[in-house]
């Protein structure tokens, strides 16, 4: 893309970025991950720990924590939040009986202070689901237009299927060419 032209011309090197993957268990996080360093998303295990991958994209080197969601890891989230250059926080927009949950577990995790500004990309996730609620309605039961400490996006994807999985990184793209300016 332009990001790599850009690059070549400078002769600079790679950006890494370090980004924590979050979000309740069976959102659909390690599925994300796994579609993004382009690898098999037909069996997928439930994450014990975290899974660290690094992934290469639009010329940045994007270092991805995927953090498991089950309510006894939760509390260690925090543990991993220091240096953060972008949080994505993904969400199962068809289980929405647990939209209350998600919704104060993204709360809580903005209002941390090693998170301060820290860019938010929310993908949600699994709209290939029928019974999937569309990415605005999400936006507005988080209250995500009520955060100005940073900038956030919502963007409707399907792990399994790949679909607006890639619109989300040419966000995070966007973010980081806006911060070198």
């Amino acid at each position: 893309g332009l990001l790599s032209i850009i690059q070549k011309l400078k002769g600079s090197p790679e950006q890494e970025l370090r980004i924590v993957l979050l979000g309740l268990d069976n959102a659909g996080k390690t599925t994300l991950l796994k579609r993004l360093a382009s690898e098999e998303v037909s069996t997928i295990m439930p994450t014990q720990g975290f899974n660290i991958k690094s992934v290469h994209s639009h010329g940045l080197k994007l270092n991805v924590w995927d953090i498991g969601g089950q309510r006894s890891i939760r509390p260690y989230w925090r543990k991993y939040l220091g240096s953060t250059d972008l949080l994505i926080y993904v969400i199962d927009s068809a289980d929405q009986k647990r939209f209350e949950e998600t919704g104060q577990e993204l709360a809580e995790l903005t209002e941390e202070e090693s998170l301060t500004g820290v860019p938010l990309l929310v993908f949600a996730n699994k709209q290939d689901l029928v019974t999937a609620a569309p990415a605005a309605e999400i936006a507005e039961g988080l209250s995500l237009h009520t955060y100005r400490d940073r900038e956030w996006q919502i963007q409707a994807c399907s792990a399994l299927s790949g679909e607006g999985v890639q619109d989300g990184m040419n966000w995070i793209s966007s973010q980081i060419m806006n911060r070198k300016k």
